[in-house]
């Protein structure tokens, strides 16, 4: 007995002031850890952070300090940490190959949410799909379509491609055209739709006045376009009604609207030609 505790003693005086400079390294480690945190989501919260970005990167700044400071306290009391490296360098290669599409979605979303180049409730159309944007997350952003469908897009796809955004302005132009029969009268016809316009309270006069004019002299028709400003929560009314009101009034003032037609010429054959 008298062996195994002086053994003990031994170990004691050994390991013990190791043991105890390790947790008061840990304390302090952890103090210090919690201050950056904290300093780090003030500085966050400076730069205005989308509150969803700022858990997440706290998280990312904590967490890699803290695997540092238990293997130094590991390595202050003695334990061989050099494997133990290894094996979080091989194992962080691995889940870095593994998820090479998920970390790139991540990058993506760190972009977009520093950047902004679009926000939640802004109207884009990207990737082929268009819709409200309902929540930007880490990885994807979802969308919300006019008719009511989830759209899910990664990130990546999004922080990579084209992306565009009908609701960073708040006025927006209105194109739209319409064709009249050759045989109309092209100056009626004009004026029309100039009265129809000045008649909206909606259409803007800033940053210029309405355009409309003859833009094509198509197969069956003579196309006018007329391009008007607006706010950009008027822009599909305006568009619809217009299309509404232009046909009740071209009927009222005897304008015509043509559509495609195809004349069919039958000629009658000499059967004793045959």
């Amino acid at each position: 007995m008298e062996k195994y505790f002086d053994h003990a003693i031994e170990l004691i005086m050994s390991y013990g002031p190791k043991f105890i400079l390790a947790i008061i390294t840990l304390i302090i480690g952890l103090w210090i850890i919690k201050f950056i945190s904290k300093w780090f989501v003030r500085f966050m919260n400076k730069r205005n952070v989308d509150k969803s970005l700022k858990t997440f990167l706290k998280s990312m700044v904590s967490i890699p300090l803290k695997i540092l400071l238990i293997i130094s306290v590991a390595s202050m009391i003695g334990i061989a940490t050099t494997s133990f490296i290894a094996i979080i360098g091989a194992a962080g290669l691995a889940v870095g190959l593994a998820l090479s599409g998920t970390l790139q979605n991540f990058a993506g979303g760190v972009i977009i949410l520093l950047f902004k180049p679009y926000k939640v409730g802004d109207y884009i159309q990207a990737q082929g799909h268009s819709g409200s944007v309902r929540e930007i997350q880490i990885f994807n952003t979802i969308l919300k379509t006019p008719d009511n469908k989830t759209i899910v897009i990664p990130n990546a796809q999004l922080s990579n491609g084209s992306i565009i955004n009908f609701s960073t302005e708040l006025i927006r132009r209105v194109d739209m055209t319409f064709g009249i029969g050759y045989n109309d009268d092209i100056d009626k016809a004009k004026q029309t739709i100039i009265n129809l316009i000045k008649a909206d309270s909606r259409i803007l006069n800033e940053p210029a006045e309405p355009f409309i004019a003859v833009s094509e002299l198509a197969d069956s028709s003579v196309n006018f376009v007329v391009r008007v400003w607006a706010n950009s929560s008027d822009y599909w009314s305006i568009f619809y009604e217009m299309q509404e009101n232009i046909k009740k009034t071209f009927d009222k003032e005897n304008i015509s609207i043509p559509f495609p037609q195809q004349d069919v010429h039958l000629h009658q054959a000499d059967i004793s030609e045959l």
